[in-house]
């Protein structure tokens, strides 16, 4: 009896690790997809479809917030 509770404890203890690990690894993921394919493209398709005064404050920030986490 005991030692299923040992198991089952360490058993929990590596599904939370791993659970964070995914978590961590999903969240890295997503901000290389966002900051790569997904921002720039909405970017340009922003552009292209006539709406630039809404394109580059989004650009502008962008940009600001690019130099600000280079300098950091």
């Amino acid at each position: 009896m005991m030692f299923t509770a040992i198991c089952f404890i360490l058993f929990l203890m590596v599904f939370f690790k791993l659970f964070g690990l995914a978590l961590k690894l999903g969240w890295g993921i997503l901000k290389f997809a966002l900051g790569l394919v997904f921002f720039p493209a909405i970017v340009v398709a922003l552009i292209f479809g006539g709406f630039a005064f809404v394109a580059l404050p989004i650009i502008l920030v962008a940009g600001i917030i690019g130099f600000a986490a280079q300098a950091a």
